[in-house]
C-alpha cells in the first residue's frame, strides 16, 4: 500500500509572493508531481500570460528538486515552456492530441471524473495517468461528479495505468483512497490553508503515506 503526493497550486496567487510557500511545501516531504492550475473564481481559464508568468517563477523550483511540473489544460504552453507535461480535462483535448503537442517523453494526465469508460479511453489513447474524483466535498471547484473509492480498487486490479485521487482530500480522509489503490493523492486547498502552514501539511500527509 503506497501512494505519492500530487500537489496542485491554489487557483489564484501572486507568483513571487507565493514562491516561499511553494518552496516550503516542496521541501517538507517527497512530492511526485506539481500541477499549475490557475482559474478565475467562476472556473474559467485565466489569460495564458498569467499562467506563463507563474510557471516561469515556480517551475524551476520544482524541477531543481526533481519534482515533475505539469500545466493544467494548456498543452501548447507546456511544450513551449519545457514543462514535464500537461493535465487535460474532458472539455479540453484528448490524450492523443495532447501527446502530439507535448511529445512522447512528456507526461499526459486526463480527468476522468467517476467513469471507468472515460479512463479506459484515456489509457488507450496514451495517457500516462487518469484522475478520478471528486471523492469528497471540495471548495477548489464545483465538482461535476462524485466518485466512490471502489473505482480505484477496480481500476488498480484491471490495469497498470496509474490513477490519481482528487477532490477534498486531506490527511484526515486520504487513507481509504490509499487503501483502495490510488497511486497518487492530489491535494490542493487543504495544504495551502493548513493552519500550521504547507510544510506541516505535507509532513502530516507524508507520514500517512
Amino acid at each position: 500500500m503506497t501512494a505519492q503526493i500530487y500537489l496542485i497550486t491554489p487557483p489564484s496567487f501572486d507568483p513571487e509572493a507565493f514562491r516561499p510557500q511553494f518552496i516550503e511545501a516542496l521541501e517538507a516531504g517527497e512530492i511526485a508531481c506539481v500541477q499549475l492550475r490557475l482559474k478565475n473564481a467562476d472556473g474559467t481559464p485565466v489569460p495564458r500570460e498569467k499562467v506563463r508568468k507563474a510557471a516561469e517563477v515556480l517551475m524551476p523550483e520544482a524541477q531543481n528538486r526533481d519534482v515533475a511540473f505539469l500545466i493544467n489544460d494548456d498543452a501548447e504552453l507546456a511544450a513551449e515552456l519545457g514543462a514535464d507535461g500537461v493535465h487535460v480535462g474532458q472539455e479540453d483535448m484528448g490524450a492523443k492530441q495532447a501527446r502530439a503537442i507535448v511529445g512522447k517523453d512528456a507526461i499526459v494526465g486526463v480527468t476522468c471524473h467517476n467513469s471507468r469508460h472515460l479512463a479506459m479511453e484515456a489509457a488507450e489513447s496514451g495517457a500516462d495517468y487518469v484522475a478520478f474524483g471528486a471523492f469528497y466535498p471540495t471548495s477548489t471547484k464545483v465538482a461535476k461528479t462524485q466518485a466512490d473509492p471502489e473505482i480505484l480498487k477496480i481500476w488498480s486490479t484491471m490495469t497498470n495505468v496509474p490513477c490519481v485521487a482528487i477532490g477534498g482530500i486531506s490527511a484526515n480522509n486520504a487513507l481509504p483512497l490509499i487503501e483502495a489503490g490510488a497511486d497518487f493523492i492530489a491535494v490542493v486547498s487543504w495544504v495551502w490553508n493548513y493552519k500550521e502552514g504547507p510544510s506541516a501539511a505535507i509532513k502530516t500527509l507524508s507520514s500517512l503515506i
